[in-house]
């Protein structure tokens, strides 16, 4: 196991957490260029490390220095939060700051996103507890699937009858175990109580508060009426499959999950904040600007740090850290209000993408376009390879595209790469061969669409 996999799984207080320039090599493996935005990133994620090493009060003083990346759509914003995320193994959550300013949008307010994040760190640690028990809950599953298959014999009278039944049905149920185990007992139809789905009938509200008022009525009554079950039939795959999960569910202690969760998301929780320029305001007293003026402070006191009451109870945002992103074409991040801007003191530009970055990005990334459709056409059978002068002739298209349409960054190669292999993935069930393709087959298939910049519109 790397150093990297075992950061991935213990999270922000490994004792090898990664340094800057190991979280920068580990962002290179998927993201192209933007060296700034990867170092400003990685010495805020180091940051949040070295705060857990520190003793004495002063540890509590210690605030994330939030950030701002600058730049189109289709550079790595969003990408390298993300990738930042699963680096440190913490909750995350992206959110659009223009979803706030919706006309007539019944909701959710701003503090849903922390809402969000601490249900989104309960659900990564009732995942990671789950594996723990995994092995001992699959024990408990097959027992009880071996008790449905093989039900007790009745007790006769007599001490050696009794003796004899037991050892006889032990006999048995290990062979019908091996059974089980070589899974030659997969397609048995077992029937299983299961806990029958209550009727949303919350939702026959507003949208607003769903989630808390659901759960306040669930801890009510929840103890005080009894689960409704119905029998269900269904094969020993499945059963055993869902035997494990109820199985682990017993195993885990839920208020030692929830405990541990809210602390991962008060720590180590990181909130990606889109399109924050589509809230800039620019000096107006009166029409949309004023609500884009009265999201960004109520932005305010969630990023400078406050109280968020979720249904798992109080969570502070002092310690999660902010990661903002926007174009910004028609204005700039001082048009947002002083103090949301003293919130964000880390700002960084991302540049747009060239023709040679298009070339990187189809095969250096460890998920590359050109590994990702190599990879699915050879589950057909089909190997397709692709040569040098394709893959620049490829990127040459795509940066063209960009400059005569609308820039869209590297997202434009999604589009360029279907259309290009678009008869070859439709037709592939049928073939089993190998296939080049050449600059001459792009051409072939691209070459009029680029042509004509009105079609290109539609197309790519």
């Amino acid at each position: 196991m790397t150093m990297e996999e075992k950061t991935l799984k213990k999270g922000v207080k490994s004792e090898s957490f990664l340094t800057p320039e190991q979280i920068v090599a580990h962002l290179d493996r998927y993201i192209i260029g933007q060296t700034e935005a990867k170092k400003a990133v990685a010495i805020a994620l180091r940051n949040r490390w070295r705060r857990q090493q520190v003793k004495g009060r002063i540890k509590e003083e210690i605030y994330p220095n939030n950030i701002i990346l600058i730049g189109p759509t289709g550079v790595g914003k969003t990408e390298i939060a993300r990738r930042l995320a699963r680096i440190a193994h913490a909750p995350f959550i992206k959110v659009e700051a223009s979803r706030f300013t919706e006309v007539g949008y019944v909701g959710r307010d701003v503090e849903s996103m922390v809402r969000d994040l601490v249900e989104i760190s309960v659900n990564m640690v009732r995942q990671e507890k789950t594996l723990l028990v995994a092995e001992k809950a699959k024990q408990y599953a097959e027992e009880r699937i071996l008790d449905i298959l093989l039900p007790p014999a009745p007790q006769s009278i007599g001490g050696s009858k009794i003796t004899e039944t037991t050892e006889t049905n032990k006999t048995t149920k290990e062979k019908m175990r091996n059974l089980l185990h070589q899974g030659k007992l997969d397609n048995r139809i077992v029937e299983l109580e299961v806990a029958r789905q209550s009727m949303p009938f919350i939702e026959i509200f507003s949208q607003t508060g769903i989630e808390e008022l659901s759960v306040a009525l669930e801890e009510a009554f929840g103890g005080r009426f009894p689960k409704r079950k119905k029998k269900r039939k269904m094969p020993v795959k499945e059963a055993l499959r869902y035997l494990q999960n109820e199985e682990a569910e017993k195993l885990i202690d839920m208020d030692e999950v929830i405990n541990e969760a809210r602390k991962r998301a008060a720590l180590s929780g990181i909130i990606f904040i889109d399109e924050i320029d589509k809230i800039a305001g620019t000096g107006a007293t009166s029409g949309p600007d004023v609500s884009r003026e009265g999201v960004q402070r109520d932005l305010l006191p969630i990023v400078e740090g406050s109280n968020v009451m979720t249904k798992y109870g109080m969570i502070k945002t002092n310690h999660i850290l902010f990661i903002a992103a926007g174009a910004f074409h028609n204005k700039k991040p001082s048009d947002l209000i002083p103090e949301l801007q003293g919130r964000f003191p880390i700002r960084v530009e991302l540049f747009s993408l060239s023709k040679e970055d298009f070339k990187r990005i189809l095969v250096e990334p460890e998920n590359s376009l050109i590994k990702q459709y190599i990879a699915l056409l050879e589950t057909e059978g089909v190997k397709l390879e692709f040569t040098r002068d394709a893959i620049t002739k490829i990127a040459e298209i795509a940066a063209r595209v960009n400059e005569s349409t609308e820039n869209i960054g590297a997202r434009r190669l999604h589009t360029v790469m279907t259309k290009l292999l678009e008869e070859l993935l439709y037709s592939a069930p049928s073939i089993t061969r190998k296939i080049k393709i050449t600059s001459r087959y792009v051409n072939q298939k691209l070459a009029d669409i680029v042509k004509d910049v009105d079609v290109s519109r539609y197309i790519l």
